[in-house]
């Protein structure tokens, strides 16, 4: 629920372990707790077979909406396709939209940070957007390397850090762990 008169946070979780994702879903579970409305754009994401997904879809659908805005296939960083671009500049304009609609208390932009590492969208819009969004709602903002501009633009930076990884041992990606 939005706080009376609060001009809404900016959270990133960012870092090279595993679960940045999992938390802003964590974070959406715990604001649809308290009565709050969710919006997630997942950029350079396409597969539905997301675990998180799933349990949105079954359980949350009348208080979380997902949308993906990526392909089901890994970007090539050193050559984005024109699909890859498209679909990220469609996020973008998503966020724009579900923002200054205001219809919601929480909108977590999954893997941002990376569609501008990549260069599928600019910080300089990012940081726009974050800028001239109504008061009052919480944005999210998920994926490695999030530039430093962003992380000064922010209220709470919380860094996953890979201290160990099962994946280095051979462990396949597993369901219900990885996605």
């Amino acid at each position: 629920m939005r706080e009376a008169n609060g001009r809404g946070l900016v959270l990133v979780y960012t870092g090279d372990g595993k679960g940045k994702t999992t938390a802003a879903f964590g974070l959406a579970l715990r604001a649809v707790g308290h009565g709050s409305r969710v919006f997630v754009i997942q950029f350079m994401k396409g597969d539905p077979d997301y675990g998180e997904l799933q349990a949105v879809r079954r359980f949350l659908a009348d208080r979380v909406e997902v949308v993906q805005s990526g392909l089901p296939s890994f970007v090539d960083r050193r050559a984005p396709s024109a699909e890859d671009l498209r679909l990220a500049r469609e996020g973008l304009d998503l966020a724009r939209r579900v923002l200054s609609q205001g219809d919601h208390d929480l909108v977590i932009l999954d893997e941002i940070n990376v569609a501008v590492d990549y260069g599928l969208i600019s910080l300089e819009e990012v940081l726009r957007l974050l800028a001239q969004r109504p008061p009052g709602i919480d944005v999210v903002l998920t994926g490695r390397d999030a530039p430093a501009t962003l992380l000064d633009a922010a209220d709470l930076v919380s860094e996953v850090v890979d201290v160990k990884h099962h994946f280095r041992r051979g462990v396949a990606a597993r369901k219900g762990v990885e996605f």
